[in-house]
């Protein structure tokens, strides 16, 4: 826990152990030694002059030994240590618990460890919120996406996740809520400190935080909030200094300067692109995470995505192409397809 060879270990919250059951250990023992004794055997057969018969029996004895060892090994390591500690202060605790099933071990390990939730699959971006608070894992009012994924990896008071991917998708489940400002927290590319503001600065909204990469920061709600504040474009003039009611099609504001025009919000968009046919996957990504990510997180949209396939085959498609390609057409619900023989 404490080293990993000759430096610190710093990801301690990332490990569990294995343990063997001292009455267990005992038989483990003697059917390992069984087996080093046969497998010496077999090794010098010739040495030791055996006959094919006392060969091939010597053969035997040593997988019925190995046999016995691959039995006894999870009957004998049925404990899992668990390290835990409540608070940064405390001491660091080690219960045990007893492993059942007939499984693998590490997949008994894993399964126990998700039902006594120890081991987090899906975490809510409230339950991250309450763990930035808590600690708190706040550096001032920002904290890196990197710091954040490190501090889990790191402390054992904090919940031992699955994988970078758990934090990822709750901190991009928490900018998007609605209820950002009360119980999860807001996204930025970066802090200028020069200007003393937030860069790329988003709040209900769909962003895309990569687990492999990550970048940018959690920004405490107060205080993007107070920088959207800032940042409001001012109304228009109104009497008593009370916002302008705009009228549809953008023109001119009543009581306002004559025959100056409204700027309108673009209602819809529409776009095409040709994609390359070897690196379809890529290109679709890329454009999910950089168009339709924007779109679908804008409030009330309504995001509609078709993908064209256009194939020119000149030496023709052979019957089984035409099969496998209409079959899986069908199973992903194509609402139109077909080859041609012209």
């Amino acid at each position: 826990m404490e080293s990993r060879g000759s430096a610190p270990r710093l990801f301690r919250n990332t490990l569990v152990f294995l343990a063997a059951d001292k009455v267990r250990y005992q038989d483990l023992d003697e059917a390992l030694r069984k087996y080093l004794a046969w497998d010496s055997i077999v090794e010098e057969k010739e040495t030791l002059n055996l006959d094919p018969f006392q060969a091939k029996q010597a053969e035997n004895q040593k997988q019925a030994a190995a046999g016995a060892v691959a039995a006894r090994l999870p009957e004998t390591y049925q404990w899992l240590l668990v390290p835990e500690q409540p608070t940064a202060q405390a001491p660091v605790e080690w219960p045990a618990l007893r492993l059942a099933g007939s499984e693998p071990l590490a997949v008994r390990a894993s399964k126990k460890l998700r039902n006594d939730e120890l081991l987090i699959s899906n975490l809510a971006a409230s339950r991250l919120r309450m763990a930035l608070d808590r600690i708190p894992l706040w550096r001032g009012d920002n904290v890196a996406t990197r710091q954040v994924i490190d501090d889990f990896a790191r402390y054992l008071y904090l919940p031992r996740v699955q994988a970078p991917e758990v934090l990822t998708g709750a901190m991009v489940d928490g900018v998007q809520l609605l209820t950002w400002s009360k119980d999860s927290f807001a996204y930025a590319d970066s802090f200028d400190e020069k200007e003393g503001r937030y860069r790329g600065l988003r709040c209900g909204q769909m962003v895309n935080i990569s687990a492999s990469e990550p970048t940018g920061l959690l920004v405490k709600p107060d205080v993007a909030a107070k920088q959207q504040e800032t940042e409001q474009p001012p109304a228009g003039p109104g009497p008593a200094g009370s916002p302008v009611a705009r009228p549809p099609g953008g023109g001119p504001v009543p009581g306002g300067f004559p025959g100056a025009p409204v700027a309108q919000l673009a209602k819809r968009f529409h776009g095409s692109v040709n994609l390359d046919a070897t690196r379809v996957g890529r290109d679709a990504g890329r454009i999910a995470d950089e168009i339709v990510s924007h779109l679908t997180g804008l409030m009330g949209s309504t995001v509609k995505v078709t993908l064209e396939i256009e194939a020119d085959i000149p030496t023709g498609a052979p019957d089984q192409v035409v099969r496998t390609v209409t079959e899986n057409c069908r199973t992903l619900k194509f609402t139109s397809q077909g080859f041609e023989t012209e």
